[in-house]
């Protein structure tokens, strides 16, 4: 079992009651009636993703304290629960678990566009690390983690793992923004913004997780690049900071065939099997990508407990292959869904990657079974939850859990008719069909508006970083 992270106790009002589900009743931690809410959504269909895959046609959730403290009909939370405030979902809404961004780089929405249709190292070498270091501030990216936001906020991210630089501006910024998310700084062996050396990154990273430990949305981590970017001795050195303040730690793995040959070269192995006989694998790792393994590398990473996460559209657009998303469920390993960096994507829409993962998957096996509906929307949601090691906070609706949940516009015409929630989520659904996002139980986005981000503001600071990108790479001013 991965373990969980960052996890913190619940109030006193909940703690230690138990959660039960009947035929005629709500899911819920509390008997007492009188008992006030903080939040009630009501109406639509619940998707709870929850064990039994329970679904409450005219649903309700009631939030306590940022925590959802029952989950039923409509008819028995109104009966039982009261609320100063209640977000409505029409009759032909979906509700359901926040998605989970389990792979990106947030503020690289900056850098959306800038160079296309390139092989990952022809574009990582010869525009993407040369803009970075003539550009990447505090206020890129302060900039461009806000635009993200707003972004994932839009289309019903709640959670994102990130990877990048300046994580104490990113982690600022999902502080006001109200998202959740686990973040490292990233770590690499030639000079990067803001840290000249490997030592640096590091005496970063742990001033970082001291800053942030116990936040309640705010995981701070380190992200060791990749296996073919970062010595052993560094690997091996990010591990024991991220185990001493009991965080995970992120890295890119085995994302190219190039990579593959690089590390096999060096080392005589696949960058799996290095990584495990380096002592760097266990159940605190998120590994990116996870595209070119042998199946002697699927059974290394379920023997270890790693999560791994798929991100379709970004390996389709660089041409790095193809995750085995199939061998790795059978195998018993967590994987979830990502977008990757809206520079290699182009977007930060989950709902984009909910569709091409299952097409994908289906094409790439020649069989239309493959990665069905059900299994993909669970990637996105409470498989993803495990791949990050927050399964026991988030991921589904269900008594316990963080009151992270979005509403789905089910009167959307790419939305009607409507036979199965699940075939909506993956093969119709678009991250602007999304009429509320709320994490922790607070509302962020509600039928167009934005409560916690000033969208103006947001899109002037990143219209005037781009020009500094520009400048950087050679195009015309605007």
């Amino acid at each position: 079992m991965r373990r969980h992270f960052a996890v913190r106790c619940l109030g006193a009002v909940l703690i230690g009651l138990l959660a039960g589900c009947g035929a005629g009743s709500p899911q819920t931690e509390s008997a007492d009636r009188e008992t006030n809410a903080d939040l009630l959504i009501l109406g639509g269909t619940v998707v709870t993703m929850d064990a039994t895959r329970t679904i409450w046609e005219n649903g309700g959730i009631a939030v306590v304290d940022g925590v959802i403290a029952a989950v039923g009909s409509r008819a028995d939370i109104e009966a039982e629960w009261s609320a100063a405030e209640t977000v409505e979902a029409g009759a032909a809404d979906l509700v359901i678990p926040g998605l989970i961004n389990g792979h990106g780089h947030a503020a690289m929405t900056l850098m959306r566009g800038v160079a296309d249709d390139l092989a990952l190292m022809d574009w990582l070498q010869s525009y993407i690390f040369p803009a970075e270091a003539a550009v990447v501030d505090p206020a890129f990216v302060t900039a461009g983690t806000r635009l993200a936001a707003l972004e994932m906020i839009r289309t019903g991210t709640t959670t994102f793992v990130d990877m990048y630089y300046f994580a104490q501006q990113v982690a600022e910024v999902v502080d006001t923004s109200g998202l959740r998310a686990i973040i490292g700084e990233s770590l690499i062996e030639f000079p990067v913004p803001g840290s000249p050396t490997p030592a640096d990154s590091l005496e970063y990273s742990r001033n970082f997780m001291e800053t942030w430990s116990g936040h309640e949305r705010v995981t701070p981590s380190i992200a060791p690049h990749a296996p073919y970017t970062v010595t052993p001795e560094n690997l091996l050195a990010a591990l024991a900071l991220t185990r001493e303040f009991d965080v995970p730690v992120l890295i890119h793995l085995a994302e190219t065939s190039d990579e593959v040959a690089q590390i096999q070269d060096e080392y005589g192995l696949t960058p799996t099997a290095h990584l495990e006989n380096i002592g760097f694998l266990g159940p605190n790792v998120i590994g990116a990508h996870a595209v070119w393994l042998t199946d002697e590398d699927i059974e290394i990473l379920a023997r270890h407990d790693v999560g791994v996460v798929h991100n379709p559209e970004s390996n389709l657009k660089l041409a790095s292959g193809v995750m085995r998303v199939e061998d790795l469920f059978s195998a018993g390993v967590a994987t979830g869904l990502g977008t990757d960096g809206p520079a290699s994507n182009n977007d930060l829409d989950m709902f984009g990657a909910l569709l091409t993962a299952p097409l994908q998957q289906k094409n790439f096996n020649v069989d239309p079974t493959a990665t069905p509906a059900t299994r993909v929307f669970a990637m996105a949601t409470i498989e993803g939850a495990r791949a990050i090691g927050m399964e026991d906070r988030i991921g589904s609706l269900e008594p316990g859990k963080r009151a992270d949940v979005v509403i789905v516009d089910g009167d959307a015409p790419n939305l009607v008719p409507r036979y199965d929630p699940y075939s909506h989520l993956a093969y119709a659904a678009r991250g602007d069909n999304v009429r509320a996002t709320i994490v922790e139980g607070a509302v962020l986005f509600l039928d167009g508006d934005f409560l916690t981000l000033d969208v103006e503001a947001t899109l002037a600071a990143a219209r005037e970083q781009a020009n500094r990108v520009r400048e950087a790479v050679g195009l015309p001013q605007r």
